[in-house]
């Protein structure tokens, strides 16, 4: 049973040094037909969550080594999904929303890059997810519940996607043939054993771009299909989306004005938690958790992960307790923010130690 205040990471742990193979785009069990990289990649998954286990922390992930050191650091977040989702064109191209971007976000866009849709998307044959979940509880020697974090999803990769080679009229339609895929994939994990599901999704952020309210009927269509047919009681599910995290930048307007521009579209959504960033915007939108129902509950980013500072369990302590301002600690998990992976693997490390920390000092005053 987990502590109050249970605390996990988001997604992605820094590579240790030593591990330099790359999957490049070959299916996960082609690629361990090499037996130096299946040893190496299990031996990086078992090192990560041993780091995981060490600092304290109460739900594990794997770190997704199985993303490979593409563009943006974390690049492989979305082009894992591109290169093995059957209907994509596997060349980078520029962004399709670069000519409507300015200042900053324009070499934002530049390290994601497009894609071409030439075909019906569709799963020709399984992204592996059951795999990877299998060989995290293998490394999880402590028998704490392992996260399985997925995507980049459905609507944030469709919005990446040049549609005039494609059976597709809109970038919309890619979307809804995406979340059938992620669908099979999640009901798989799920009957593998996997009871933490995080459902990684930037595209809530799209109606924030086009200032259009039926985008966010639209990406709650897309997250329900997504996550259509699970029985909730067996399994938890959370759905992040972060601030953006580009070497360390956050994104200007396509988080402009923050959760308080976008998070009221979605309150109805079919998941249990909502794992959003707080730290690297010293807390300063935390009061946007007052709209959250009863039901729901979040997951709050207390660490920055955009900054090499190691913060005191004191300063996070802080950031906890302005969330506990807002929702009670029954329905509070405490999480770094968007991704560690960019990070030198020792600053990582000490920063969920201090994490760990913080949360048994706010749970002693609780």
């Amino acid at each position: 049973m987990l502590p109050l205040l249970p605390t996990t990471m988001v997604g992605s742990y820094p590579r240790p040094e030593w591990f330099l193979q790359q999957l490049h785009g070959r299916d996960l069990l082609d690629a361990f037909k090499d037996r130096r990289h299946e040893e190496a990649f299990r031996d990086a998954v078992r090192v990560v969550i041993g780091d995981q286990e060490r600092a304290g922390l109460d739900v594990v992930t794997d770190g997704q080594m199985w993303f490979d050191d593409y563009s943006m650091g974390i690049g492989s977040f979305l082009w894992y999904w591109f290169e093995r989702v059957e209907g994509f064109d596997p060349a980078r191209l520029p962004h399709p929303g670069r000519g409507r971007a300015s200042g900053l976000d324009v070499p934002q866009l530049d390290e994601a890059g497009g894609v071409a849709a030439i075909g019906a998307s569709r799963r020709a044959k399984p992204l592996r997810l059951v795999e990877l979940y299998k060989i995290a509880c293998d490394a999880a020697s402590s028998g704490r519940p392992v996260k399985c974090c997925v995507g980049a999803g459905p609507a944030q990769l469709s919005a990446m996607t040049y549609v005039d080679r494609s059976p597709y009229k809109h970038y919309h339609d890619v979307a809804l043939a995406l979340a059938e895929v992620f669908n099979q994939e999640i009901h798989e994990l799920i009957a593998a054993g996997a009871t933490h599901v995080q459902l990684e999704d930037l595209g809530a952020w799209i109606p924030n771009l086009t200032g259009k309210d039926s985008d966010a009927k639209w990406v709650n269509d897309v997250v329900a299909r997504t996550l259509a047919g699970i029985d909730r009681a067996k399994v938890r599910i959370g759905w992040h989306f972060c601030l953006g995290n580009t070497w360390g930048n956050v994104a200007h307007s396509f988080t402009r004005g923050g959760y308080a521009n976008v998070l009221h579209h979605y309150l109805d959504a079919p998941v249990h938690e909502y794992v959003l960033d707080f730290a690297c915007r010293e807390m300063r939108d935390v009061d946007v958790l007052k709209q959250l129902p009863k039901d729901k509950h979040v997951a709050a980013g207390v660490v920055d992960v955009r900054s090499l500072e190691v913060e005191a369990p004191e300063q996070i302590a802080v950031r906890i307790r302005r969330v506990l301002e807002h929702v009670p600690a029954e329905r509070v998990t405490l999480t770094t923010d968007c991704g560690m992976k960019q990070l030198p693997r020792y600053c990582a490390f000490h920063k969920l130690r201090s994490l760990a920390e913080a949360a048994r000092m706010v749970r002693a005053e609780l």
